[in-house]
Parts: C-alpha cells; sequence; structure tokens
C-alpha cells in the first residue's frame, strides 16, 4: 500500500511503500484484547500484602483455660476469628505478569498497526531531527500536523527526539523495538519517521527462526549434517 510522506508543515514530500502484510492486514479485535489485559497486567505493582496470624502483633499467651469458662476453647486472641487478628486467604505480594505467545505478539501488533492505518490516523513524516531538545517545537510540529496526541516513532539513535517528546503529556516517542500495542492503541494517532517504517516491517516479518520472510532458505542437510554440496565435494576428494 502507497502512503502519503509528509514534512514537519504538513506538506507532501513523497510517497512511501508500505508492507500489506504489516500495514494493510485485517485487524483482529480479539488479539488487541488479548495483549492489552497482558500488558495492563505486567503494569501492575501486586504489592498489595495482608498480615496472616504469624504476622500479627500479640496472641502469644492462651486468653483463658481450656475448660470451665463455659467458652469455645481459644489458643489465641489473635487468630483470625478474631478483633485484630490475622487474615485468612488475604492477598499477599505476586506478579500478575503471564507470557503471550510470539504469534499472537506479533499478529496483534499488525492489527494496530493497520487499524490505525485503517482509520487514516496513521502519519509518515520525512524526519523528526532536532539539533538540541525542543519540547515547545516538537509540540508546534504535532499542531501543524493536527494530531496533539500521539506515538513517535523514530529509531532509538534519535535521542533529542526522545528528550523533546518526554515533556508532552499527550504523546509518547517509542523506538521500533518498543513499538507495542497499548501504547498504539491508547493515543489517537500514529507517527512514523520514514526511516524507521522498514525497521517496524522488519521486526515484525521477522520468522521465529529469525530470518526474513522471502529470504533465501538454507540448504538441506543430510543425515550426516553436511549439505549436499559438501557431501559431494568430500566423495570427489
Amino acid at each position: 500500500m502507497q502512503i502519503d510522506i509528509v514534512n514537519i508543515e504538513g506538506k507532501t514530500v513523497g510517497q512511501a511503500s508500505l508492507a500489506d502484510a504489516v500495514f494493510g492486514a485485517k485487524v483482529k479485535e480479539h488479539l488487541l484484547w488479548e495483549m492489552v489485559n497482558a500488558q495492563r497486567a505486567a503494569k501492575r505493582a501486586g504489592t498489595h500484602s495482608t498480615k496472616t496470624r504469624a504476622n500479627v502483633r500479640g496472641g502469644g499467651k492462651k486468653p483463658y483455660k481450656q475448660k470451665g469458662t463455659g467458652n469455645a476453647r481459644q489458643g489465641s486472641n489473635r487468630a483470625p476469628n478474631h478483633a485484630g487478628g490475622g487474615k485468612v486467604f488475604g492477598p499477599h505480594p505476586r506478579s500478575y505478569a503471564y507470557t503471550v505467545p510470539k504469534k499472537v505478539k506479533r499478529a496483534a501488533l499488525v492489527s494496530a498497526l493497520s487499524l490505525r492505518a485503517k482509520e487514516k490516523k496513521l502519519v509518515v513524516i520525512d524526519a523528526l531531527s532536532f539539533d538540541a531538545p525542543k519540547t515547545k517545537r516538537l509540540a508546534g510540529i504535532l499542531k501543524v500536523l493536527g494530531v496533539p496526541s500521539a506515538v513517535l516513532v523514530d529509531g532509538k539513535e534519535n535521542a533529542n527526539l526522545s528528550k523533546s517528546a518526554r515533556n508532552l503529556p499527550k504523546s509518547k516517542y517509542l523506538a521500533p523495538e518498543g513499538l507495542n500495542v497499548y501504547d498504539i492503541l491508547n493515543h489517537p494517532s500514529l507517527i512514523i519517521a520514514a526511516g524507521a517504517v522498514k525497521l517496524i516491517e522488519a521486526r515484525v516479518l521477522t520468522s521465529e527462526s529469525g530470518t526474513l520472510r522471502g529470504s533465501p532458505t538454507p540448504p538441506a542437510k543430510d543425515s550426516a549434517g553436511q549439505s549436499p554440496a559438501t557431501s559431494t565435494r568430500s566423495a570427489a576428494g
């Protein structure tokens, strides 16, 4: 698919070719839901805690004798059935994070990118370079582009852009390696530098074996672990 490349003044300066497998795929809402849940769960601090009867203060002495009082027998006034006693089955510190399959992560990211492209809320800009960190200048560029709130994506070597976006409460900078579903959906627009488009495509299209789709397939090996060409040369020698 083709998309216009604009400059910081909002004028079209060229065309970019986007991979349909990344920016033009079918939007699968259930995968977006799954990844947002997973990312929100991983963000939870999990520091909640309650005290059991072993942690509360006091209760070391038997409150009264075992027999002859007419009351139910008690071994401690810090048992859960007493006021001020420990809590049973209360929450304790733990991690809420859980693992999402790699294929699901990749498909969810493709759905999020395709959704922004489908909604016409994807902007490809020629460059987002700054001589020095300037939050005011970046805010002005976003205003000209008509996207006061957006995720800004450029190479991680663009430190000035990262620092310029830190003080913008409604925008966020991400490197292509850190682009994720939650942040894309949490901002109404997505701005990608032209140089970062191929980095995003390379990340998404990389298969589990670490090779790009469409790259040459390595030659098959025989039972001895040698390629046919190598075994032929060995036999000839």
